[in-house]
């Protein structure tokens, strides 16, 4: 079990997907930038075989935005997106109403 305290700590934003590049050294991640309000992050996310870039430029999608960045085939990934697997099926989590980038999400 995760305590509250535990999941209080997480820092779950709103951002809007403004370039979306392939890695240059993976088939199946790209690398993102996402508009989080206050700045601009770089994302790198397995979900190639999931979405075309023209799919993803542009969405309103939630991120953690406090993860300790991590090196993926030595591109940084500052945060993650999040998404919901089903069996080999990937959708991210995404909204429909213009929320400012960086709101916060509960």
């Amino acid at each position: 079990m995760v305590s509250f305290d535990d999941f209080s700590k997480l820092e779950l934003r709103t951002g809007k997907v403004l370039q979306v590049e392939d890695h240059p050294n993976a088939d199946k991640l790209y690398v993102l930038k996402v508009d989080i309000g206050e700045k601009t992050i770089q994302l790198v996310a397995g979900i190639k075989n999931h979405y075309t870039s023209e799919d993803l430029k542009g969405k309103n999608i939630v991120v953690l935005t406090n993860l300790e960045p991590k090196s993926l085939r030595g591109v940084d990934s500052c945060g993650m997106l999040l998404a919901a697997q089903s069996q080999d099926r990937i959708k991210i989590l995404t909204f429909d109403d213009d929320l400012p980038a960086g709101s916060l999400v509960r």
